[in-house]
């Protein structure tokens, strides 16, 4: 019989539009999993907030994985009233797995959060929990001045690290957020690179992916991801009217609501202060399938944030041949290669981004050589591989439940 999952996504719903408020990378990376999961023969669900009342409660991903939607608290909550609504979501939860008589052999959190979720769980069925935070609220208090996180949110994630069965980080320097900043103990925690999705993320003819957009613009600057301070956006609109090369310039913001975002607002009041209102758009949410029609038409994608787990948008532009401009943080510095499929820049200031933008404007040969480069290195960072590594950890915490797949 083969081995099911259970990944906890308590407040990000995998199938929601990315972009928008509190959906990114994270979702991305639960989405891919499952997916992952199911066509390697596991059997994979994945528990959720109802975040769209048309939603249906079970949403079928692939053969074998599918999305289950619990009711916890209104659809509209703020995100700071969420852990109120925990207890809801675990009777939710329970009442589905018992109406199938389902067992679990793994569980698998997401965010701080769900790992809350997951330490219930994990004693009352008596199965391993392996956790992911995706971000640390002690890393973000750290990267920006400004930053404001809850005290609760601290606790409950060292409260989650010394009672989870294993800890999933992307990079070393995140492992050694969670030992030296939460103390928990180095032997629990596993690093395992995030992945791209290589048949989706790959190139469209630039030209092509222009007129499919309607820019007609000689130069194009790509941000794409949540629209929050955290994410430097602000840098990327300062360093416009800095740039030497621009030309006929278009940049694009991707993600985040267009109307009723008070960041959104903020930027697009500093575009207009900075005289460069009609060279940026903001789009709102673009469908994921549409991203690398994005991606392509970019002649750079910038992310210029302040603190970043993985960086996943920066990986999809380079499996899209597009090379970036990003911050020298986190998990960004362990697949970009600089001065070879972009550029890290060590300064969150305006200025350094403004002399890599130009180097790239400036120099087709150079912004050609550097695409084909990011091409090949995301090449080798398909979530096949990512979940073939995932998989012998949760072998690790839990050889039993496997090893009925030997046979399978």
């Amino acid at each position: 019989m083969c081995s099911r999952l259970a990944l906890l996504s308590f407040h990000g719903c995998p199938v929601a539009r990315l972009g928008e408020k509190d959906t990114g990378g994270m979702n991305v990376y639960v989405l891919q999993l499952a997916r992952e999961f199911a066509a390697k023969g596991y059997e994979v669900d994945v528990f959720t907030r109802y975040h769209d009342p048309d939603d249906p409660e079970i949403v079928e991903l692939e053969d074998g994985a599918r999305v289950i939607h619990l009711d916890a608290g209104p659809i509209d909550a703020a995100k700071e009233d969420l852990f109120n609504y925990i207890p809801a979501f675990i009777r939710e939860l329970y009442d589905f797995q018992r109406s199938e008589e389902t067992r679990y052999d793994v569980i698998h959190s997401h965010y701080w959060l769900s790992g809350r979720v997951g330490m219930t769980l994990s004693r009352e069925w008596n199965v391993p929990h392996a956790t992911t935070f995706h971000t640390l609220a002690k890393t973000k208090l750290r990267a920006r001045a400004g930053e404001r996180e809850p005290q609760l949110r601290q606790d409950i994630e060292a409260l989650v690290m010394s009672d989870a069965d294993g800890i999933v980080v992307s990079t070393e320097e995140e492992k050694h957020d969670v030992v030296s900043l939460y103390k928990a103990p180095a032997h629990k925690v596993e690093v395992i690179p995030a992945g791209v999705n290589l048949d989706m993320f790959s190139p469209v003819e630039q030209g092509y992916a222009r007129r499919e957009l309607g820019i007609e613009e000689e130069n194009v600057i790509l941000y794409v991801g949540r629209i929050e301070p955290l994410k430097g956006i602000d840098i990327l609109l300062r360093a416009i009217p800095l740039l030497e090369c621009a030309g006929d310039l278009r940049v694009l913001v991707v993600g985040g609501n267009p109307s009723g975002d008070t960041e959104m607002e903020h930027l697009k009041t500093i575009s207009e202060e900075l005289g460069i209102g009609d060279a940026v758009t903001f789009t709102g949410p673009v469908p994921q399938d549409r991203l690398p029609t994005y991606y392509s038409a970019a002649d750079v994608n910038v992310l210029p944030s302040h603190a970043e787990s993985f960086g996943l948008a920066a990986l999809e532009a380079m499996a899209c041949g597009t090379p970036v401009v990003v911050s020298r943080v986190g998990g960004l510095k362990t697949f970009v290669d600089n001065a070879k499929t972009g550029y890290l820049v060590p300064w969150r200031c305006p200025e350094a981004f403004a002399q890599r933008l130009d180097m790239l404007l400036a120099n087709p040969d150079l912004r050609d050589a550097m695409g084909r480069a990011a091409r090949e290195k995301a090449l080798s960072m398909g979530w096949d591989h990512v979940a073939d590594r995932m998989l012998g950890y949760y072998d690790r915490l839990a050889p039993d439940a496997w090893s009925s797949m030997a046979g399978d």
